[in-house]
């Protein structure tokens, strides 16, 4: 295998991570959605907590993205 082909695989390999960040953020959200619709009064005391999971969540896609990313632009 060429080494060309090799970093293109990894970089599609690599944004992987992405799916797995989308598929938290529904997860979460969703989940936040039907506990708010089953008591709303505690609703609002769950916000930190949802934005904490969208945080960590989100970053762990921006990182899988990031090391695509150099996989496919840094000089070798």
């Amino acid at each position: 295998m060429e080494p060309e082909a090799a970093r293109l695989i990894g970089a599609g390999l690599a944004c992987s991570g992405m799916i797995g960040a989308g598929v938290g953020l529904g997860h979460i959200f969703g989940n936040y959605l039907s506990a708010a619709i089953r008591n709303p009064s505690a609703a609002k005391g769950q916000f930190g907590n949802l934005i904490f999971g969208f945080a960590v969540t989100e970053a762990l896609g921006i990182f899988s993205l990031l090391i695509a990313f150099l996989l496919l632009f840094a000089s070798t």
